[in-house]
């Protein structure tokens, strides 16, 4: 009898909101903190954001692997075991971010060094469509961590294309929720920690939900569980 009580407690809390759920404001802020496998997950990965650089890259990987599992119909939580993986992980995706990102930045810095305000607007221009184009292949690097789905910023465009309309209002969920998540400076900067990781795994969900509708990304043919 004890045994049994114990496997039962071990078990996953059954998620309310995952990939299937209708996409809102209400779904995304409530989606990191629906279990107590996800708030655990959710405090560990504001205790690694006090190393630099490469707590932020183990977060990233965090958000794509319980991403992966939730495709593959799997408990997403927890998550933080074999960090070696998320980091992996998070270096990836965080290089396909630099590839697409650099041509803006360096024209903005480019126009800035040379007070050529024209060529600092190009510069802008070409790093918001590398923001836009971003959620083109984040989820789709997290169905089966197949790194050609990163460096191919045509396709990632055309991915947020095909998105339509559903794409644009995961935007008009993330931005306000992003603005929320700055009341955590009020707590001493400490609270950001927590909130800034809220933010990013109420993001993830998001541009997953809209990408795996879209392309059935959730079809578990030719694609391993890991």
């Amino acid at each position: 009898m004890a045994d049994t009580q114990t496997a039962r407690s071990a078990m996953p809390t059954p998620l309310t909101i995952d990939l299937r759920t209708p996409l809102s404001l209400r779904a995304a802020w409530r989606f990191p903190l629906q279990t107590p496998e996800s708030r655990r997950d959710l405090l560990i990965g504001a205790a690694w954001l006090l190393v630099p650089v490469v707590g932020w890259l183990l977060n990233m990987g965090h958000r794509v692997r319980y991403v992966h599992r939730l495709m593959h119909g799997q408990p997403p939580w927890p998550a933080w075991d074999r960090p070696g993986e998320l980091l992996w992980h998070g270096c990836v995706t965080f290089a396909g971010m630099a590839v697409y990102g650099a041509p803006g930045v360096v024209l903005m810095a480019a126009g800035a060094w040379l007070g050529a305000t024209w060529l600092g607007a190009i510069g802008f221009a070409l790093w918001l469509v590398a923001v836009i184009a971003i959620p083109g292949y984040m989820s789709h690097y997290c169905r089966a961590f197949d790194v050609r789905e990163v460096f191919d910023p045509r396709r990632a465009l055309s991915r947020v294309r095909q998105g339509g309309a559903a794409y644009w209002r995961a935007w008009a969920v993330v931005l306000p929720t992003m603005l929320v998540s700055f009341v955590g400076l009020l707590g001493f900067g400490v609270g950001f920690l927590v909130t800034s990781v809220w933010f990013w795994q109420a993001a993830a969900f998001c541009f997953a939900t809209v990408f795996t509708r879209r392309f059935a990304l959730d079809d578990d043919r030719g694609a391993a569980p890991a």
